[in-house]
């Protein structure tokens, strides 16, 4: 199907729809674990379904958004999110070269992959082929979430965002990678979350070296983070504000982003 523009000329701010065991949430994202027995640290579940919040950024016109199933049982909400904006959403969360067809089907512009293209902490560049035969590089997305190691290095983490792979994200990295996929998203896993503020460090290194578009997600808590990611990113780095915003509990008003992103295109 048409495909809504993505970043035609400047920053954009990004929606979100994040699912854990099939309900709309904003967690803290340092508190995923394995074990189904502990619960994540919550900031945020909704009473309304998966898509109701597509319908609204569909009305409000923010294509390129994300789903992010957060383990299993988020099916059935993901796709009825998808179905409900087609061609405006991206899917993440457990896809691989099985399952993306199926999200592809019901609407998502393009799908997200991590864990799938990484075996034993290392890049499996044969995954990545595997993953790019069926979906091609054009509806591929690399998601390089990361944490900060004791080097003071950012390494892509995986397995919902518990495990380090060996892969930092670095020029080498991204210009490796860039010619991959047609977009990356890049989780700051420390602050997710936490509305303590962006990494700005790695926005600014994505500013410095990314040529394909980005967006970053991770403690954006005021209007005001708009603005420092436009400047530290050089335009070139989009913006996913998520617990912070009102629509999940937050105090930033869903609103004034939506205004904000007017003031973009005007």
């Amino acid at each position: 199907g048409e495909r809504a523009p993505q970043n035609p000329g400047g920053m954009r701010f990004r929606p979100c729809i994040d699912l854990h065991n099939g309900v709309v949430k904003q967690i803290v994202g340092g508190t995923l674990s394995d074990d189904s027995t502990a619960a994540p640290k919550e900031n945020f579940a909704a009473d309304k379904p998966s898509s109701y919040y597509a319908d609204m950024y569909k009305a409000d016109k923010l294509p390129g958004g994300h789903v992010i199933a957060l383990g299993p049982g988020n099916e059935e909400a993901a796709l009825a999110a998808l179905k409900a904006y087609p061609g405006g959403m991206h899917m993440g969360g457990g896809v691989n070269p099985g399952n993306a067809q199926k999200f592809l089907d019901a609407g998502a512009s393009h799908v997200i992959v991590t864990s799938y293209v990484f075996k034993d902490g290392k890049l499996d560049w044969d995954k990545l082929e595997e993953v790019l035969k069926v979906v091609g590089k054009e509806r591929l997305v690399l998601d390089l979430s990361c944490r900060k190691k004791e080097d003071g290095k950012y390494y892509v983490v995986t397995d919902r965002w518990q495990k380090f792979t060996d892969l930092a994200v670095d020029e080498e990295t991204i210009r490796s990678l860039e010619s991959k996929c047609s977009e990356f998203l890049v989780h700051a896993v420390d602050v997710e979350g936490k509305m303590s503020g962006i990494e700005k460090d790695i926005v600014a290194m994505l500013g410095d070296l990314v040529t394909i578009p980005c967006t970053y997600a991770g403690g954006a808590t005021t209007m005001e983070d708009l603005k420092l990611v436009k400047e530290l990113g050089k335009g070139k780095v989009d913006l996913t504000i998520g617990s912070a915003l009102d629509i999940f509990g937050g105090s930033v008003k869903y609103s004034d982003v939506v205004a904000w992103q007017r003031g973009e295109e005007a």
